[in-house]
């Protein structure tokens, strides 16, 4: 199903192909309509099956239609501040042809963060998304006004209830009107999740959303190093292997800028892939690589989806992905149709607890490959529970007069 059927706003169309979406995936096929259709719904979705654009889509596009200047519309409720930058990412880049405004609140900034946040909700914005413990604390002080919001979402309801957040969801609900549209999204479904569900939401659809799984015929293996050991390593690997047609996905465009200079030192045919370049760049590096004038492309995730390249031998993530679902469609580029593919990931330290979350969700055991000898020793694979390693960004779009 492409996104044109969904009858979105061309603004928001802008959006879409901007971050290399075409083809909706089932999550989104399921969701979109639903709430586009101004039902509740409770669904079933763990972190990294592809529910943040299957909600963020449809929200947009509401917010386009019914806008109310000086007014909060809407408001999505995160457990952590990791999530709630996250999900502001999604929502810059897909909103940013439009006029929907929004503000990520969360604890963990300074006091010039605070200011900016107490204005915008002062003023008015189209879309919070935030933490419960932070937006409590803005609640409290008597400036927030949330009797016309239109709609609210809960992500990751049972994470938030395990991390004592009960009663604090419940009181920024009651500060909302009962009119409103609420979506909750929840890994797992216990009673106290059905109970919650049944004091916020209205005659809701329910969905269950399961991971896609990486195909088969693509063969994964891990590369536990440090960071220096990152670009030697991809290096030697292109040597060994020789493939005729490989991307090297990287999570940051600096990233990307930088691998590619090297590896161009290094003698390698290869170009880059990110937002920075203009429409007729982006086409003219496609095409070449389709084509297979390009055997090398470095990329951000704006490759990762919607863009039907056939025959690509490798992909190597130079880091581990934000989640689950971006993982799979990021090795998915090979092994498309009926052959086979490799699919790399090189894993520093900082990152092996994200890493063995994938792998959890993916439901096995990634293969973890030796590097050689000469790059020196490499670190364990040694995966802790989930310690928080983002730096706090705040993201901020106001309206446009």
């Amino acid at each position: 199903m492409n996104f044109t059927e969904f009858g979105f706003e061309p603004e928001l169309m802008e959006g879409i192909d901007g971050s290399g979406y075409t083809t909706a995936t089932p999550v989104q096929q399921q969701v979109i309509p639903i709430i586009l259709n101004h039902k509740d719904l409770i669904a079933s979705a763990q972190t990294g099956t592809g529910k943040t654009a299957a909600f963020l889509l449809p929200l947009i596009q509401l917010l386009m239609k019914h806008k109310q200047d000086h007014h909060i519309s809407a408001v999505i409720i995160v457990p952590t501040r990791e999530l709630a930058i996250q999900i502001a990412q999604h929502m810059e880049g897909l909103s940013y042809f439009t006029d929907v405004s929004f503000i990520s609140v969360f604890g963990g900034g300074d006091g010039g963060a605070f200011v900016d946040e107490k204005r915008a909700l002062t003023k008015g914005v189209d879309l919070v998304i935030c933490t419960p413990g932070k937006m409590i604390s803005h609640l409290n002080m008597g400036y927030v006004k949330f009797s016309h919001v239109k709609y609210l979402i809960l992500d990751e309801a049972d994470r938030m209830l395990d991390m004592g957040f009960h009663e604090d969801i419940l009181k920024i609900i009651n500060h909302t009107p009962a009119t409103r549209q609420t979506l909750l999204f929840s890994a797992t479904m216990p009673e106290r999740i059905r109970a919650l569900a049944r004091k916020i939401l209205r005659e809701p659809e329910e969905i269950n959303i399961a991971l896609s799984k990486p195909p088969e015929r693509i063969i994964q293996e891990a590369f536990v190093v440090y960071e220096p050991q990152k670009n030697p390593l991809i290096i030697y690997l292109l040597k060994k292997y020789n493939f005729k047609s490989v991307i090297v996905f990287c999570s940051r465009k600096h990233m990307v800028k930088q691998l590619t200079r090297e590896l161009k030192r290094a003698g390698f045919k290869v170009d880059e892939m990110h937002s920075d370049l203009e429409q007729a760049q982006r086409e003219q590096v496609i095409n070449d690589f389709k084509s297979k004038k390009l055997p090398l492309l470095i990329a951000t995730d704006i490759v990762s989806r919607g863009i039907d390249i056939e025959d690509i031998d490798l992909v190597i993530n130079y880091d581990v992905p934000n989640d689950g679902e971006d993982y799979v469609h990021r090795i998915g580029r090979t092994a498309r149709a009926s052959s086979s593919g490799m699919a790399f990931t090189l894993v520093v330290e900082k990152e092996q607890t994200r890493f063995s979350e994938i792998e959890e969700l993916i439901g096995y055991p990634v293969t973890k490959t030796p590097i050689p000898e000469s790059l020196g020793e490499a670190p364990l694979y040694e995966p802790k529970k989930k310690k928080v390693f983002t730096k706090p960004r705040r993201n901020f779009k106001p309206k446009k007069k």
